[in-house]
């Protein structure tokens, strides 16, 4: 049965994105509660393998005084733990309450738990637009060979002496191949359908990564369409530098749609031993693997590089238990995260998905959902349709959130640090 407390905001999710918002609730003196199915917080970083690691620098993951120490998924635990203790969050957050359903009451949300019925005003839906895995439908027949997703490869090292196959085109698959050339697999068999833009540089991702130069793009009021051609041109040269035209995608850079990641420098080095298959998995007999094509690959090892999917199965409205992808969730949000299904809801997640730092991104955001809760924004309903990245948050909130956005902490504020923040320095919290 539903208490009788009625909270201001339930956040689902304990990880970065739910803590950042429980952080910024308390600032503006909202009862707030975080609702965390894991027994810790974290979220998908809690679970992912150690070797997994952030797309940027450290240090443009970093805010203010909560310094990332390292780019891995151990120090990226570590650093959203510190969110809970420097900011005295732990008696905010109910851990081991997976929400079973959420479903909006007359005048408020009910969230059912296993420890009762949480009840609020408003609901964040802090769990991510990448929260679940994602393993292609595929026909199989008496599989004898292994497979693993790229979330649940914990240890590389079983590649070693393998034959194995990495399928998907996109960031997890670039990590999966360098993952089996690090630990020296057999051989490294790769089988992609579409191909995601990436940036090919030799450096390590935890330099080349850095978007600070980007985010000074952003400042000096370079539109889109010229970030996107100028960011595209230099792709185009790097590719060539690199001879990995061969999997250079189709359509030009847009980044209004595309995210952009950095080069992995193993895969870039070895790439002539790389068995290239265009296409995908149809079926799987024994250790073998058919693509449609027909053509037949002998197994060890499977790796799904194949990203994730939005679950949102937890709510009882269909139009939003149906969405599936980041795209979708987009496409029924108003002002970047505004629910057009039910009200008082806010999804973060589609303001992470574009190209920043997501610990920046979640601040940004959580301040105007904040604000808005308390009465002091202004914020529409009008879909986006596209990613906005980075600083462009800050200038599009800027315009609908007086409450925070005041006079002498308004967009020349946050343009100015884009233009004058030291590349080793990070950005102070917003």
């Amino acid at each position: 049965m539903p208490s009788d407390r009625v909270f201001d905001v339930a956040i689902v999710g304990g990880g970065i994105s739910g803590v950042v918002h429980l952080h910024y609730a308390r600032l503006l003196g909202l009862d707030a509660v975080v609702l965390e199915r894991l027994g810790g917080v974290g979220g998908l970083w809690r679970v992912l393998p150690p070797w997994q690691d952030i797309q940027i620098s450290p240090v443009d993951w970093s805010m203010g005084d909560l310094p990332l120490t390292g780019p891995m998924q151990p120090q990226v635990l570590a650093n959203i733990e510190a969110w809970v203790t420097h900011f005295s969050l732990a008696d905010g957050i109910r851990l081991n309450s997976p929400v079973h359903r959420a479903r909006r009451a007359a005048d408020c949300w009910e969230v059912d738990t296993p420890q009762g019925t949480v009840r609020a005003r408003h609901l964040v839906a802090a769990t991510g637009a990448h929260n679940t895995p994602v393993i292609p439908e595929a026909r199989r027949r008496r599989s004898s060979l292994r497979e693993l997703h790229s979330s649940a490869l914990r240890d590389p090292s079983e590649l070693a002496g393998r034959d194995v196959l990495v399928v998907g085109g996109g960031a997890s698959a670039f990590d999966l191949l360098d993952q089996c050339l690090q630990h020296e697999a057999r051989r490294i068999m790769w089988v992609y359908r579409g191909l995601r833009w990436f940036s090919p540089t030799g450096k390590p991702k935890a330099v080349a990564g850095s978007i600070r130069s980007y985010a000074k793009m952003q400042a000096n009021g370079i539109t889109i369409a010229q970030q996107s051609e100028m960011i595209g041109a230099d792709l185009l040269a790097r590719y060539e530098k690199f001879g990995i035209q061969a999997i250079q995608p189709a359509r030009p850079l847009d980044l209004h749609h595309d995210q952009l990641v950095p080069g992995r420098a193993r895969m870039l080095s070895s790439f002539g031993s790389l068995e290239r298959f265009p296409g995908h998995v149809e079926s799987i007999d024994g250790n073998e693997v058919a693509l449609a094509d027909g053509t037949r690959l002998a197994v060890d090892v499977l790796l799904w590089g194949t990203g994730y999917a939005t679950d949102l199965s937890y709510f009882e409205e269909p139009r939003i238990a149906s969405i599936k992808t980041t795209h979708g969730l987009s496409a029924r949000c108003g002002c970047l995260f505004r629910s057009l299904d039910a009200p008082d809801l806010y999804f973060p997640a589609v303001g992470l998905d574009g190209i920043g730092a997501a610990p920046w991104a979640a601040a940004l955001i959580a301040r105007s959902i904040m604000s808005h809760i308390r009465g002091t924004a202004r914020l529409d309903m009008e879909p986006l349709g596209h990613k906005t990245n980075h600083f462009e948050i800050a200038h599009y909130l800027s315009q609908r959130d007086p409450g925070t956005y005041t006079q002498d902490r308004g967009w020349d504020y946050f343009r100015n640090l884009a233009l004058t923040t030291q590349d080793d320095q990070a950005y102070p919290l917003p």
